[in-house]
């Protein structure tokens, strides 16, 4: 529902999704949540990932009032009226990695400023390669990383500001700013730039004389650091309005009306009549007027057969019609679709909160005040030990500072990004691509695995599963002569047929007089015989009744979840060929590794109950839910997770987008369709199943991993804070320590390189 939909009732309501422009932590979150419920009777929830917020409000309530709001909060914000809004500038705008303050791209600013800092670094670190002046050159390239590349970090620490809040880019904008204004007034006004001098009468010591060091390779490196997190962080997010996106996609983009009037499918209204011919997509949802055709409707039940249509039948907005020709009349239009409703499934999924985000915000939130205080205590501390000296100003600065350093957020903001970049890296290489933390943390508590059937445990393709002669008739005979008829024909049982008729490499031969009844059978000329294959109504249409045996083997084909294909010759029935979605090769292997890591293995599918026990015995899985509807299927996953279970979801079509979306760990197939493989958490390039395990077991060790370095960046901290508040680490030696801190989590993180 969108916020020109107002709910039915005696105090009426709507509901609006806001798109935010703006925020960066969890303390923006709960500041923009606040201040939407100073709203009478709204009620909201915003999302830092998808940055967005769900609002429920009184439907008398203007819109406007919403917006207004959100920017009385210091942020934009915009109204999404239809699930096509998915694709916002704001969403758009993540997804080319522009930076927060709609200028440069993020990693435009990392690009540039590593470049710049490299060498920084590399002599603030390295005396060996200091020459006379370096500290100049220091300041020349440091001063472009801080104030350009860190320009998102300190816009946000200055809106923040003005409303008294701090956020991680608080302790950013601090820990920068000291060590660069620091350097430069060390390096202006001290003794910074006299290496090599002496003053105060004696030799240059920077380890008792404050005012000679500079800490440019500090400041730049943790930008540096620091974009890179942010730019990680940015990429995972611009998934978040793909899924929707790539739903909608699937919608006709015009129709011909019955009266030949063509027009833009977005104008249809109910009752309109319309057209689909063989190639076109079913502009919306309707029930079928007059005509016959084959709808290829994999999109939205996954079935990898076509479904015959006629009159009285239902059909669905986006489904492709693979021959024939429909008559149409439209039932639901716009928002009310199935696609739309799917769209909105998946939307409403996706709008929860990262576990993962939320810790470490609620860490965040605490941690920057604290440290802020800390830094303040230590001057003055010293201050006042020193009688408010020279000395002890100085003394109590250079602590304050190196208070700020080693508590600079830098190997925090490394722990999860280089292990989700390693761990994704690593996954990339064998074909498990991870959109980020929310889908290690799930992956972690996983116990049931839900598989769909189509392209998921089977292989997606029609093929031929068997041939039952009729009459002693020879099988090499009726593939050759039905695949030489079949080939004539575009449909994808067709195409099953003739590949398998031409699979020894035989050359079929020609076809004359071909015609064919649409969602019925095909008939025509091969080697002088007239050749017929088709439904078995339609065999009986053409050469009478069924014998016993052909009838038997319809029988066994349709109760196999097969599709019985009933073909013969000069008025006879010949052979019943039963073409089936093959289970593919790796699938019992990879359920029976599932329930080694103790995992319970479902399969669920929107095909007939036949196909689906057949392809699960095929596999091993015990357990079966068919014939189950997209709506169906979320509903499935939240009972499993109603009864306490965390479900990971493997699927690969439209069908399936909505309840990878809601599973705790969504994963698509390779070769899937965009919008399932933008629902999920883990997408597979490869092709079979033997990749989820793959997928499973590397998301837990990058999990472990993240962990590790969030436990030495916290304990870091506390254990080096007190030591710089003391006086017992000065500045350079606290960017050591800092660096160090850095490379430690790096390091760890290195070790997914190995990981299978």
């Amino acid at each position: 529902m969108t916020a020109d939909s107002p709910r039915s009732g005696a105090a009426a309501r709507a509901d609006a999704v806001l798109d935010i422009a703006g925020m960066t932590c969890a303390s923006c979150v709960a500041r923009v949540e606040k201040r939407l419920q100073k709203l009478d009777g709204v009620s909201a929830t915003v999302n830092l990932a998808t940055e967005s917020a769900r609002v429920d409000y009184p439907a008398e309530l203007d819109p406007s009032r919403l917006v207004a709001a959100v920017r009385e909060a210091g942020y934009d914000a915009t109204v999404r009226r239809t699930p096509q809004a998915a694709a916002s500038p704001s969403h758009d705008m993540h997804a080319h990695g522009a930076s927060a303050d709609g200028g440069v791209p993020l990693v435009t600013r990392l690009a540039a400023s590593a470049v710049l800092a490299a060498p920084v670094v590399a002599l603030g670190m390295v005396p060996a390669w200091q020459f006379p002046g370096w500290q100049w050159v220091s300041l020349v390239l440091t001063t472009p990383v801080v104030l350009w590349g860190g320009w998102p970090f300190h816009r946000a620490t200055f809106a923040n500001a003005r409303r008294g809040a701090m956020t991680m880019d608080t302790l950013i904008t601090l820990g920068t700013g000291a060590a660069f204004l620091w350097s430069v007034w060390a390096l202006v006004f001290g003794n910074a730039g006299r290496i090599g001098m002496t003053h105060s009468g004696g030799p240059f010591d920077p380890v008792h004389d404050p005012s000679a060091l500079v800490y440019f390779e500090v400041a730049a490196a943790v930008t540096v650091f620091l974009l890179l997190g942010r730019v990680i962080e940015q990429r995972s997010k611009r998934r978040a309005g793909a899924a929707v996106r790539a739903l909608l996609d699937l919608a006709a983009r015009d129709v011909e009306l019955e009266d030949g009037t063509r027009m833009s499918a977005d104008l249809l209204r109910v009752g309109d009549r319309f057209l689909v011919r063989p190639g076109e997509k079913v502009a919306t949802d309707g029930v079928v007027v007059s005509g016959y055709a084959s709808l290829d409707q994999s999109m939205i039940t996954g079935e990898a057969a076509p479904v015959e249509a006629s009159p009285g039948d239902a059909v669905t907005g986006g489904t492709l019609a693979a021959d024939g020709r429909l008559v149409v009349r439209a039932t639901s239009v716009g928002d009310d679709t199935r696609l739309a409703h799917l769209a909105r499934l998946v939307e409403n999924a996706q709008a929860g909160k990262s576990r993962a985000q939320q810790l470490a915000d609620r860490i965040s939130a605490v941690f920057v005040p604290v440290v802020v205080a800390l830094a303040a205590l230590t001057l003055l501390a010293w201050m006042v030990v020193g009688g408010f000296g020279g000395a002890s100003i100085a003394a109590g600065f250079t602590s304050a500072v190196a208070v700020l350093i080693i508590a600079c957020p830098c190997a925090l903001g490394l722990a999860t990004p280089i292990a989700i970049l390693v761990g994704t890296g690593r996954g990339a290489q064998l074909g498990v691509l991870i959109t980020g933390p929310e889908a290690l943390e799930a992956a972690e508590r996983i116990d049931t695995v839900v598989l769909d059937k189509t392209g998921t445990l089977t292989t997606g393709e029609m093929s031929v599963a068997g041939i039952t002669p009729v009459d002693g008739t020879d099988a090499a005979e009726i593939a050759r002569l039905v695949g030489a008829l079949e080939h004539a024909s575009e449909h994808p049982i067709a195409r099953a047929i003739a590949a398998h008729g031409a699979a020894d490499g035989t050359a079929l031969p020609e076809t004359s007089e071909f015609a064919g009844l649409a969602g019925r059978g095909v008939t025509g000329t091969v080697d002088g015989r007239a050749v017929f294959a088709g439904r078995p109504d339609f065999a009986v249409e053409v050469a009478g009744a069924l014998p016993a045996v052909a009838a038997s083997a319809v029988r066994d084909a349709e109760d196999a979840g097969a599709t019985a294909i009933v073909a013969g010759w000069d008025g006879a029935v010949r052979a019943v060929i039963a073409v089936s979605d093959l289970v593919r090769p790796d699938s019992a292997a990879t359920v029976a590794r599932l329930r080694e890591l103790g995992q319970s293995v479902i399969l669920l599918t929107g095909d007939n109950p036949g196909a689906a026990r057949s392809a699960a015995s095929a596999a091993g899985i015990d357990r079966v839910i068919a014939g189950v509807l997209p709506e169906g299927k979320v509903a499935e996953i939240a009972r499993l997770q109603a009864e306490g279970h965390r479900v990971a979801m493997v699927g690969d079509g439209v069908n399936d987008a909505a309840a990878l979306a809601v599973a705790d760990l969504g994963i698509a197939m390779g070769g899937g369709t965009d919008a399932a493989t933008h629902a999920s958490d883990i997408a597979l390039a490869g092709s079979g199943l033997t990749p989820v395990v793959t997928a499973l077991s590397l998301s837990r060790r990058t999990m472990r991993t993240i962990r590790g370095n969030l436990f030495w960046a916290f304990a870091y901290n506390v254990a080096a804070l007190p030591a710089a508040a003391l006086g017992l680490l000065n500045p350079m030696l606290a960017g050591a320590a800092m660096a160090f801190s850095s490379v430690f989590v790096v390091l760890n993180s290195l070790r997914l390189r190995s990981a299978r």
